[in-house]
């Protein structure tokens, strides 16, 4: 009785091949955006991809299980000396400070980050020429220069301004391969001769109509109005069912990131859940009957609780229902490649 995402494996796949060029990394981290990062980095060995992107070095795959040995791994975070990494020539680490790269060992296979409006790591650009830098060009494996930038307010064009000022001071140090970050696969030449993309929410998620998700209904229980129930005994605001449904806070389900509200509409939106929230009422991402249901009370660790008004006939135990989730923050009880 599962918590299942559903893959229309067929045409998930046309959209992987039409987007996946070679100028591609494709980006496994996290929770492998809902499909765990070891089917990804199947699919992506699967359609030819010799490189592969990583957040932590606790996600460089295992080569004796889970890799082939031969791609390229490029850990995005970045390089700090107290870490623990892996021994592996396939393993490309990403510097980001001047200290760095005088304590990383010689030979090391290394991009260098340089500091975008971003402002998350990075070397600055004025920095390019110091010496410490230019001095570490000689005693390491130089596989470019990486650049990360931001996503929304700031637009696909004020990055591509920003990736070609900021390609033209590195690659005045050092010719190299560029490696960007949320910038158009269309754009790519007008960056340089030579860049790479790194891509994961567009690549695994980019035809969201070929996934869905569903939870098992548990459980159903008829109530009358004023009626107390879960653990926080709160009394129910009219006659109705009780559903118990597949899908809590240990799968990611009620769990809310800071807004990111940027609109007077969107903050407006945000302010009126809030006041919902604090008056104990929260809607579900869970729908029956085209309409998405309230929380009974916050979702349990692996299920949750949902009021259903007397007007909608409930689902049978068994059934499947639908819910909105966000794939990178949600882990699934199973994926199911239909």
């Amino acid at each position: 009785m599962p918590l299942v995402l559903h893959v229309d494996s067929d045409r998930w796949r046309d959209h992987l091949r039409s987007t996946w060029n070679p100028d591609i990394v494709p980006v496994a981290k996290g929770n492998g955006y809902g499909f765990g990062n070891h089917r990804l980095f199947a699919e992506a060995r699967a359609f030819g991809a010799r490189t592969i992107a990583v957040g932590t070095y606790f996600e460089v795959p295992a080569t004796d299980s889970h890799s082939s040995g031969r791609e390229d791994v490029v850990v995005l975070s970045p390089w700090r000396p107290f870490l623990e990494v892996p021994q592996s020539k396939n393993v490309i680490h990403t510097v980001s400070r001047l200290a760095d790269l005088v304590s990383i060992p010689a030979g090391s296979r290394v991009l260098i980050e340089v500091m975008t409006s971003m402002r998350r790591h990075g070397i600055g650009a004025r920095e390019l020429r110091h010496t410490m830098l230019l001095n570490a060009l000689d005693r390491i494996r130089f596989e470019g220069w990486s650049l990360h930038f931001p996503m929304g307010a700031g637009g696909t064009s004020a990055n591509l301004r920003e990736a070609q000022q900021l390609a033209k001071a590195a690659l005045d140090v050092r010719k190299g391969t560029l490696w960007v970050s949320h910038v158009p696969a269309q754009k790519l030449a007008d960056i340089g001769p030579d860049v790479k993309l790194r891509m994961g929410t567009g690549l695994w998620l980019g035809d969201r109509g070929a996934l869905s998700v569903r939870a098992t209904v548990l459980d159903v229980h008829s109530v009358r109005r004023g009626e107390r129930v879960g653990y926080r005994q709160r009394r129910v605001s009219g006659d109705g069912h009780i559903l118990i449904v597949s899908g809590g806070t240990a799968h990611g389900v009620g769990l809310e990131a800071p807004t990111a509200a940027a609109s007077v509409r969107q903050r407006a939106i945000a302010m009126a859940k809030g006041s919902l929230d604090a008056a104990g009422m929260a809607l579900s991402p869970f729908t029956i009957e085209g309409k998405q249901r309230w929380f009974a009370e916050p979702p349990h660790m692996q299920a949750s609780m949902l009021f259903l008004p007397s007007s909608v006939a409930p689902p049978a135990v068994g059934d499947e229902v639908d819910l909105d989730v966000r794939y990178t923050t949600t882990t699934f009880d199973k994926v199911s490649m239909d």
